[in-house]
């Protein structure tokens, strides 16, 4: 039976993930005052990785979580470790030249080495599989998979590529739903949850101290900002808000104007046979389409098939996320009709208006910096973000006022009405979808 939908409980939600963990660690909750070099709000990717980066560079460091490690996106995601930072980077070239397009371009291939390296350099399990296929379902995505083929030729990509025509795609997907796709070998997929937890445990090693259940609840700024929560507070030298869409608006009005919280969910079948496997995804491989209210799916290490999609911006879950999914999912293999569907689960991403990582300091604050908005491709993103925000801090040479320089909407109307308001744009371009 599929698990009921997600509940937004102190502790982790119920998930194929949870039930797969492999390194869950009771972090305590913060009581009394502590000062330190940096507080990070959020552990998630952003905020524990931010924490690796200045340990490395010796500077003391305390994470603040409002619940668990992980709870958030970085612990539910796709798991899809996809090449690229935000969506086409040479829109902003009047903001940060041609340079500076170039520098966001090369940074999305090096932001998934980021994460292969801490992967490997500290031994995370967490089923790491490189081979991935961005799908064409209309002849214009396969024009733009032609022109993403020679982009990426032109970049000096060094993981294999391949264009598959209609008449190949038997090679990677047993699926008659797709026109075409480009394989990418430089990507792949992972455990999402595995990959926190397993950073988490780095940070512990490099004496970082974690708190969960820390939420703040009033950020002080000055020389020396302060955070507060139910029954301690941090004083530091540099102040880091990696919360996404969690931050809140009340926390910090300037960044939680700037990001929507954005439902997306996931099913989890029963276990496949070998066979079915083969028949569905011969080749391990992770894929995505391209269409505005994409799906998304990949093999887990027990043989299941993880299918997600379905982006909500009511900021609330669907009743039932198996009814919401299961047609997408037969549609796409419809080999797998009546599959049994063993878990279902999503939560919030972070969304910007113009699907860039927001990476920068506040305007009045020049000691106090943030990183959001992935716009659900942030675990590759998340690692770079944290490179950035160390080097910032550290006053080391780097490419974070590339990002800072990028101007980023605030949504219109404050909380309560910025979400409709995108939700009637996405319909637009859901129904653009269709031509």
């Amino acid at each position: 039976m599929a698990t009921k939908p997600p509940v937004h409980s102190e502790q982790y939600p119920h998930s194929y993930y949870l039930d797969t963990a492999k390194e869950i660690y009771d972090h305590p909750q913060l009581e009394g005052s502590i000062t330190a070099d940096v507080c990070i709000v959020g552990g998630g990717f952003s905020g524990i990785n931010t924490a690796i980066e200045l340990r490395q560079r010796g500077l003391s460091v305390v994470l603040l979580e409002a619940k668990r490690v992980g709870w958030g996106a970085s612990g539910r995601n796709g798991g899809e470790l996809i090449r690229g930072i935000g969506h086409d980077p040479a829109q902003f070239i009047n903001e940060i030249g041609q340079e500076g397009v170039s520098a966001i371009q090369q940074m999305g291939f090096e932001a998934v080495d980021i994460v292969r390296n801490r992967i490997q350099t500290h031994q995370i399990d967490c089923d790491l599989q490189m081979g991935y296929c961005d799908l064409a379902v209309k002849p214009r995505h396969a024009i733009e998979l032609q022109e993403e083929y020679e982009s990426l030729k032109s970049l000096g990509y060094k993981h294999e590529i391949k264009l598959l025509t209609q008449s190949q795609l038997g090679e990677v997907i047993g699926s008659d739903f797709y026109q075409g796709a480009l394989v990418d070998m430089g990507s792949g997929h992972l455990h999402p949850l595995n990959l926190a937890l397993g950073e988490a445990r780095v940070a512990r090693d490099l004496s970082a101290q974690l708190f969960e259940y820390s939420a703040a609840e009033k950020i002080i700024q000055g020389t020396k900002p302060k955070v507060l929560t139910a029954k301690g507070e941090v004083t530091c030298q540099y102040l880091v808000l990696a919360g996404n869409a969690y931050i809140g608006h009340k926390l910090n009005s300037y960044i939680g104007g700037k990001v929507l919280p954005a439902g997306s969910y996931l099913l989890a079948t029963e276990q496949l046979t070998q066979q079915q496997c083969n028949n569905i995804i011969p080749q391990n491989m992770a894929f995505a389409d391209m269409r505005i209210a994409l799906d998304y799916f990949h093999l887990s290490a027990d043989r299941r098939l993880l299918f997600g999609g379905l982006c909500t911006y009511s900021g609330k879950d669907p009743k039932d996320i198996e009814a919401a999914l299961r047609p997408n999912l037969e549609k796409v293999f419809p080999q797998l009709k009546g599959i049994r569907i063993d878990y279902e689960w999503g939560g919030m991403i972070g969304i910007g208006a113009n699907r860039m990582p927001q990476i920068g300091r506040l305007p009045d604050a020049s000691n106090i910096f943030f990183a959001q908005a992935y716009a659900g491709h942030g675990v590759n993103a998340t690692h770079m973000a944290a490179k950035l925000l160390a080097e910032a801090i550290c006053q080391q040479a780097g490419h974070f006022d590339v990002f800072a320089k990028i101007k980023h909407m605030t949504f219109p109307g404050g909380p309560t009405f910025r979400s409709p308001m995108l939700a009637a744009g996405m319909l637009y371009h859901r129904f653009k979808d269709l031509f």
